[in-house]
């Protein structure tokens, strides 16, 4: 019977290495779109565009840690999500969603004094998103949740 029970969770393991694995390749995927985006820019980026580059890569960044530390976990064996951490994501997800809406509402309103067409601030906002998002799971994860 233990035997069985150590098969099991050697499978599982696997699993999660292959979820870690995931999080590489679609940073990669991000990487070489970015890439491609760069080589089919007229030759002169303006400050938009290196804004924007250097926001696609901390993110690129973030998620090269987040599944760093995946992976590294399921070497070591432990669990890929425990109590603390589903209530870490749903905590932060919470919060980056009510900063998002205000987010969304700023850009609603420097809609009109901007001239930025309608694709690039539909990006910024996404951009943003994914930008409060790591900023809210950063902080909560060195803060810590309190007792609610």
């Amino acid at each position: 019977m233990l035997f069985i029970s150590n098969f099991v969770l050697e499978i599982l393991n696997l699993f999660v290495m292959k979820r870690a694995l995931l999080v590489f390749v679609i940073a990669t995927l991000v990487l070489v779109s970015t890439g491609l985006w760069l080589s089919m820019s007229s030759g002169f980026l303006n400050s938009f565009d290196v804004v924007t580059l250097g926001i696609v890569l901390c993110l690129v960044g973030f998620a090269v840690y987040i599944g760093y530390r995946r992976f590294q976990g399921a070497r070591r064996g432990e669990p890929a999500e425990d109590e603390l951490s589903k209530q870490l994501l749903r905590r932060t997800s919470s919060l980056s969603y009510y900063i998002s809406l205000y987010l969304w509402v700023a850009i609603l309103f420097i809609k009109d004094r901007v001239s930025l067409d309608v694709e690039e601030l539909l990006g910024m906002g996404i951009l943003g998103m994914a930008v409060v998002f790591a900023v809210c799971w950063i902080i909560l994860n060195i803060r810590g949740i309190r007792n609610e």
